[in-house]
């Protein structure tokens, strides 16, 4: 997630979208279209199960991007070269120019932490992360979870019916002690804040195994940026901002920065996946794919949508060619706000992280519409 990024834009109702060529998207014929037809056909099972919740204020996948997934899916085995994914890609969409009044686009990048750990709690490892506990009920659908984030869209279920979630405060006040909940135990609370963040993990024992966690719920909170907080204090200026720059901070002073991350009431819980071999999972569930998977704000984009993403400063992995990949829409987050705003999900680890923690650039969306799909 960003770090210093406004996370209360409000969905501007003037979204316009310009149809074009695909020859008029910069750097379409360059671009890998068989690395994104691979993450594309991995939003498939998602649409196999009912979408849950939803409160009809945001974008789903119709019937016709459906479709497309399907048809892509049952495609793949004899779609196995670049070319052929671009031809698939030219013949089922429609790309548009997404043109709205506000702020211009601005992208993001999160990524997997991989962080030491124990399955039980020791002098080292001391900090909980919790499952899901059993009376935290939805207010609104998974995937609208960004898009609604201004209000509450968790809460906790009682006999005289539903109630605000406790804080992050509150929880790390012990407000789950002895309910069984805690899931691992961590060694440092900024990396634990910071995986909360990223809504993923990979936690490794002291045995040299691993098990990957994700998201699996919150307390329902809005999300609040610390970044943005310490930027409005006057602590750091917009430019001085970076995930490195946040760590040191917060982790000079355990208990000023125990304060500070608790301006974030926001708070996550995660299970563990049966399967690690599938990587973190996005919303919906569909497995996330470096490099091509992007958190989108479902006001404006349906889950599954591809998105070709231009941004010439953003040259994540060297050269001089600036991003210009086709992604798809298969995340959201709470600071994900406005529809030229993106999250692109890096990958695991270090490295990941790096460059995750330094992206925060403006790009353009063009956004890739079924052909039979009639405008919004």
């Amino acid at each position: 997630m960003p770090l210093g990024a406004q996370s209360s834009e409000q969905a501007l109702p003037d979204l316009r979208l310009v149809p074009l060529r695909f020859s008029d998207l910069p750097g379409w014929e360059a671009d890998d279209h068989l690395a994104a037809f691979k993450a594309f056909i991995r939003s498939a099972k998602a649409f196999e199960r009912p979408a849950g919740v939803a409160s009809g204020k945001t974008r789903t996948a119709g019937e016709a991007l459906v479709a497309a997934v399907r048809r892509a899916a049952d495609r793949a085995a004899g779609i196995t070269t670049a070319a052929g994914a671009r031809a698939f890609f030219e013949e089922s969409f429609v790309p548009y120019r997404v043109e709205h009044r506000g702020a211009g686009g601005l992208l993001t990048g999160y990524y997997e932490p991989v962080l030491p750990g124990s399955r039980t709690r020791t002098d080292a490892f001391s900090i909980p992360v919790y499952r899901r506990p059993p009376d935290l009920v939805n207010l609104v659908g998974e995937a609208e979870r960004g898009a609604l984030a201004n209000g509450l869209t968790h809460a906790r279920k009682t006999a005289s019916g539903i109630e605000p979630y406790a804080t992050r405060a509150e929880i790390e006040g012990g407000a789950l002690e002895g309910q069984g909940l805690e899931l691992v135990w961590l060694s440092d609370p900024v990396d634990t804040f910071f995986m909360h963040i990223q809504g993923s993990g990979r936690i490794r024992f002291p045995d040299g195994t691993t098990v990957r966690i994700t998201y699996d719920g919150k307390n329902g909170h809005p999300y609040t940026s610390v970044g943005r907080h310490l930027i409005d204090a006057g602590l750091f200026t917009a430019d001085q901002m970076s995930l490195d720059a946040l760590k040191v901070w917060l982790s000079a002073d355990a208990e000023r920065g125990r304060r500070v991350m608790q301006e974030n009431r926001s708070f996550i819980f995660f299970r563990e996946l049966e399967n690690e071999d599938d990587g973190p999972l996005g919303a919906l569930e569909i497995p996330l794919s470096s490099g091509r998977s992007l958190a989108v704000d479902t006001g404006f984009h349906a889950i599954g949508t591809p998105v070709f993403v231009t941004a010439p400063d953003l040259k994540p992995w060297g050269g001089e060619e600036g991003f210009a990949r086709l992604m798809i829409a298969q995340d959201v987050g709470s600071a994900i706000r406005g529809p030229e705003r993106g999250d692109i999900y890096f990958g695991s680890g270090t490295e990941a992280g790096a460059l995750a923690g330094t992206t925060k650039h403006a790009g353009r969306f063009f956004v890739l519409l079924p052909r039979e799909q009639p405008l919004p």
